[in-house]
């Protein structure tokens, strides 16, 4: 699959995901599998990026490949010159955010509430395909509401401005992230344009994401929730593709390796006050993937240091091997 000038090395993506796709979560998940992973969503507002935030959040490494970067906006002369700073960072694919269901940045106009506003969602487009000369992508969902899905609508607007790939979540803004995600409007929109197709929503296992891709048609499937404390989900649906069948599952030792080594890495990315507290979530959704009816992670939470939670950790991890 390309995008753009770029080609990409499987058709497995993380998805950019707030507060939790910074450079070491994308880091692991490149080293596991993930064919492309996006930044945390940008904000166009100038007085935030050249904050400490914003740095942390453009934060890159070598060793996770392309540096795809989400923006998030509402008016394109502003998503124009947030497109071409992220560039002049170091950005080498621009992703616009339309799929976003947050009331707070609906509220704004921004995400998925563009939907409601295709030429809007056009003039936005355009004014970002031309600010920059790298490849500009478009993460949506299929509508505003059951009412009105018209994903194939901004599909073919995006074709038309010049968008190298689309990803489409299979809900509309007012389902969240309730129910379950349908696949027939990302199927139709593969039909419908030539532009790459990304299919996102629930797909949380390896028989999964063939099943989406062989139904859909998808030129790749985009991966979210389904990582959480799961970053080897890359390499089992990696394996599972290209060997049709499913290998043996990762031991534990393997698991909770990547387990500390990404914790490790948070505490030196972030340093001591951030860090303990960013470890606290991800933390959690690794031990509910590794063990059942754990009380470790209300004893992890209550640690305030990052040598503390560290030698719990290790404690744990000893305790389950």
């Amino acid at each position: 699959m390309r995008i753009g000038q770029y080609e990409i090395k499987n058709r497995i993506f993380l998805a950019p995901m707030a507060g939790i796709t910074d450079q070491p979560f994308r880091r692991l998940c490149s080293q596991l599998g993930a064919g492309l992973t996006f930044s945390e969503m940008m904000s166009t507002n100038p007085d935030v990026w050249h904050t400490e935030k914003s740095r942390l959040r453009l934060a890159h490494h070598e060793e996770i490949g392309i540096n795809a970067v989400q923006i998030a906006g509402s008016d394109p002369t502003e998503m124009a010159s947030a497109a071409k700073v992220n560039v002049e960072y170091g950005a080498e694919i621009i992703d616009i955010n339309m799929g976003c269901p947050a009331k707070k940045v609906n509220k704004k106009m921004a995400g998925s509430a563009l939907l409601r506003e295709p030429d809007t969602v056009a003039r936005i487009l355009d004014a970002v395909v031309n600010a920059v000369d790298v490849p500009v992508t478009l993460k949506i969902r299929t509508g505003w509401d059951p009412e009105n899905r018209n994903c194939l609508e901004i599909a073919k607007i995006a074709e038309q401005s010049g968008v190298q790939a689309l990803t489409i979540h299979g809900r509309t803004r007012s389902c969240l992230f309730n129910g379950n995600a349908e696949y027939d409007s990302i199927k139709a929109v593969k039909q419908a344009v030539s532009i790459p197709i990304i299919a996102n929503g629930d797909i949380d296992s390896a028989e999964k994401a063939k099943q989406v891709l062989e139904y859909t048609q998808a030129d790749a499937v985009m991966i979210g929730r389904g990582s959480y404390g799961r970053p080897w989900i890359f390499k089992e649906i990696g394996d599972f593709l290209e060997e049709g069948n499913l290998r043996s599952s990762l031991s534990i030792d393997d698991k909770c390796g990547y387990m500390l080594k990404h914790i490790e890495d948070l505490y030196q990315f972030y340093g001591e006050e951030k860090g303990y507290r960013i470890a606290r979530k991800h933390v959690g959704w690794y031990v509910e993937q590794l063990v059942s009816d754990s009380h470790f992670k209300r004893t992890f939470n209550a640690l305030d240091s990052t040598q503390e939670q560290l030698r719990a950790l290790k404690d744990f991890i000893n305790s389950i091997r």
